[in-house]
């Protein structure tokens, strides 16, 4: 992904005690893709620009419209319009309930969320008794920040990554945490990528959204820099995924499945 697309040149001017200058700063990109799904309108996603197709698949992976690899029949976007075809080979019968979770959302009727852990319910806990060491994930949680070349930039993105016990795998930047995450989960799903021996990095908070799409992918381990919310926390416990949260320097802390991480 060429960088100079994620953001742009600003002239700003700048207040520091007293004293102004005038300045150049880096500004992060957003734009929206609409996104189909058999010629039917789902959702417009607002991102940075580049890796559309993970993006798309990624978000239908985590709504649960895709679940293997043949269920995709063709992706074609059109970037002047940003607008995004997925084909299937089979109409998606979640497609229903999906829009009318999101017109009770978008109508502050206070029913998306029951929607919402509806769908949580239907997943299955994680099948993997993989181990991660304690050490291993400080030092993957370090590459995250590393290599978060755009967030040094700018400080307009989150950073999302895939791992295992030998290295980083894929990583994403985007103005989205959500995003982020469905980037990285959609390249896995594409390149075929087994989850069951990998961990899901994070700069950004662990939300009870973001630990379902890693249940929904099969991933055992999920890492954050940051906080996990309670509703994360009890999913995790139930999905058999360990949640581990303010993985900074040498220290973290694991909140669930603490059998998952040697220490």
């Amino acid at each position: 992904m060429n960088q100079a697309l994620l953001y742009r040149e600003r002239n700003v001017k700048t207040y520091d005690r007293g004293e102004t200058q005038s300045i150049s700063a880096l500004v992060v990109v957003e734009i929206p893709v609409t996104v189909y799904v058999n010629d039917t309108e789902l959702a417009t996603l607002i991102c940075s620009p580049g890796g559309h197709k993970e993006l798309a698949v990624g978000f239908l992976l985590s709504e649960g419209l895709l679940r293997d690899y043949t269920d995709i029949k063709n992706i074609t976007y059109n970037e002047q319009d940003s607008l995004l075809w997925v084909e299937t080979t089979a109409p998606v019968p979640q497609l229903e309930n999906f829009l009318r979770r999101q017109i009770a959302s978008c109508c502050g009727k206070g029913r998306a969320a029951l929607y919402y852990i509806n769908d949580a319910r239907k997943l299955k806990p994680v099948q993997s008794a993989h181990i991660f060491e304690a050490a291993h994930l400080l030092h993957l949680i370090g590459l995250l920040e590393e290599k978060s070349s755009t967030f040094r930039k700018t400080g307009g993105v989150h950073s999302a990554a895939l791992a295992d016990s030998k290295g980083m795998l894929v990583m994403h930047e985007d103005i989205g945490r959500h995003n982020a995450v469905d980037r990285v989960l959609g390249h896995a799903f594409l390149n075929r990528i087994d989850p069951g021996d990998k961990c899901l990095l994070l700069s950004g908070r662990i939300s009870s959204e973001i630990l379902i799409k890693a249940a929904h992918f099969g991933i055992p381990v999920v890492v954050s820099r940051s906080a996990p919310t309670f509703l994360a926390v009890e999913l995790a416990d139930e999905f058999n995924i360990s949640l581990v949260g303010f993985a900074r320097g040498e220290r973290l802390t694991v909140y669930s499945h603490l059998e998952k991480v040697s220490m």
